[in-house]
């Protein structure tokens, strides 16, 4: 299956570098590119690619309220991709329903891999990002932001479906989920499906993060 990638970044030569990168891969096709957060949201429209490669830092329109858009009209799944990793960025992303963050510094190898994950439906936090994460989460309630003690959505959940969280939680793919859980792997997208909506979030990151947070865990 070839997947088809709208590349949003507004210097003509690091975006041209990755177009490159990503057209060295046999089985993605650069379907369009976009200079700023505006052209990236007009082009998802138009060109209704499989994912959006998006900048953060974008002239008209930058590329978290591009992703809030683009995710929130269904248009595509959406990799940011950006040199920052300072926590309004990251968490800005994920809030506005990004499927996966990447540093800039990546490899051409694992930006293609980024690309291929996000569109098998996983969710992808480079590392940097991940250890900041962890970082946030097993800092001591007393220093944290005030959060909720539980999402109104959880008690809805059946008790297969809050495994799958916690599974996510964990950082787990769907074939690592099946394996755990003993299921079939297409079981497991159903799952993750009919929780996103119960939980009314955007991608499974925002799950794995609201597990991670709730301090959910899998009863197996």
């Amino acid at each position: 299956m070839t997947i088809r990638v709208l590349v949003a970044e507004d210097q003509s030569a690091v975006r041209a570098g990755l177009v490159l990168i990503l057209r060295s891969a046999g089985d993605i096709e650069v379907a369009g590119e976009a200079a700023d957060g505006e052209e990236a949201v007009r082009l998802a429209r138009e060109l209704r690619p499989d994912l959006v490669l998006m900048d953060v830092q974008m002239p008209k329109l930058d590329g978290v309220s591009a992703t809030r858009l683009v995710v929130g009209e269904g248009l595509a799944d959406v990799l940011v991709l950006t040199t920052f990793d300072l926590d309004e960025y990251v968490f800005g992303a994920l809030r506005a329903g990004a499927a996966g963050f990447l540093l800039k510094n990546a490899e051409a190898r694992e930006l293609i891999e980024a690309v291929r994950t996000v569109a098998r439906g996983e969710g992808l936090i480079a590392p940097a990002v991940t250890r900041r994460l962890i970082a946030e989460f097993a800092a001591p309630k007393a220093v944290r932001a005030a959060r909720p003690a539980e999402h109104a959505g959880v008690a809805a959940l059946t008790r297969r479906e809050r495994e799958v969280l916690s599974c996510l939680g964990e950082g787990l793919s769907n074939a690592e989920i099946a394996g755990r859980l003993e299921m079939a792997e297409a079981t497991v997208k159903t799952h993750v499906s009919r929780l996103l909506g119960k939980l009314e979030l955007r991608s499974r990151v925002q799950a794995a993060v609201l597990a991670q947070e709730l301090g959910i865990q899998s009863s197996t």
